[in-house]
């Protein structure tokens, strides 16, 4: 019986409001159309999740933190343990939301459900060795076992 792949596809975990979840697809297609590999919701060395992390042709790193609202931006402290696991560093949003809230050493970039555009680029701050590699491997693994879900999903309940 042949099974259609997106019927496999992952499911959300329910953290994210549909208006999250359009900003992380706009966000996808952008880095997708310029060459990067794309994991969304990847836990890193620190304990955090990033929301989106996008892996370069040349293997830079960035993280992409997404913020539907300026509450959202407002209520997370978080975010700037993610400079510790990434090349660059930069916000998503969505129209509506003021661009002046966010700070101007991260890059911006304004999305919706069918795409996304940067609108300041983010600086760089090169990883270290170590650290590049196990987000490598942290990204990597992620891929390959969220691809491995839609061809077997049933695995965690073998024993």
């Amino acid at each position: 019986m042949h099974t259609n792949v997106i019927d496999n596809a992952p499911a959300t975990d329910g953290r994210q409001s549909e208006t999250a979840l359009a900003i992380q697809r706009g966000v996808g297609r952008l880095f997708r159309r310029q060459g990067f590999a794309v994991v969304t919701e990847l836990s890193l060395m620190t304990g955090r999740r990033a929301d989106v992390v996008a892996l370069g042709p040349a293997g830079e790193i960035w993280i992409v933190e997404i913020k539907s609202s300026v509450e959202d931006f407002r209520s997370d402290k978080k975010w700037p343990d993610y400079r510790l696991s990434c090349d660059r560093l930069l916000f998503a949003t969505r129209a509506g939301v003021p661009l002046g809230i966010f700070p101007d050493d991260a890059g911006l970039i304004l999305a919706d459900n069918y795409g996304a555009e940067i609108v300041r680029a983010a600086p760089e701050h090169k990883l270290a060795g170590a650290t590049r590699k196990a987000m490598l491997l942290r990204f990597g693994q992620a891929a390959a076992n969220r691809l491995h879900g839609l061809v077997d999903p049933d695995l965690d309940g073998l024993s």
